[in-house]
């Protein structure tokens, strides 16, 4: 087997290594993303829906910037939230700040009971500019 080719944010390396996951692969022209969430650099949750998205979407674009892309080139996104029915409009008001311009990357909504204390999760698939 090929060694993976990690890409790790700035400052969050620790966060991973104890939760023993990679951030990011890169692997034939795309990056690979792990699900994001809101959290803080210590690794708990951001309070309140809105700005705990907000944060997931930040800790996504600096593995995006760290792999050397940007949202515009994200082709794949997995959204995981709780309570989709009563949070899905909140979510969506601040999706539009990160997403871009149309044409729009091919998106799959999740409905989820647990994502270890967090509301909302994003996670992606990337095309290496």
């Amino acid at each position: 087997m090929t060694a993976r080719n990690v890409i790790f944010p700035p400052g969050r390396q620790a966060l991973y290594e104890r939760h023993r996951y990679s951030p990011a692969i890169q692997a034939n022209g795309f990056v690979f993303v792990s699900g994001q969430v809101g959290s803080l650099e210590d690794g708990s949750p951001q309070q309140g829906l809105k700005e705990q998205v907000r944060v997931a979407f930040e800790n996504l674009n600096a593995i995006l910037v760290a792999a050397g892309c940007s949202f515009d080139d994200v082709v794949d996104v997995t959204v995981f939230m709780i309570d989709p029915q009563s949070t899905f409009e909140e979510i969506w008001q601040v999706v539009p700040e990160y997403w871009g311009e149309a044409p729009y990357p091919t998106l799959t909504a999740v409905g989820a009971t647990w994502l270890s204390g967090f509301d909302f999760e994003i996670k992606i698939i990337a095309k290496l500019p």
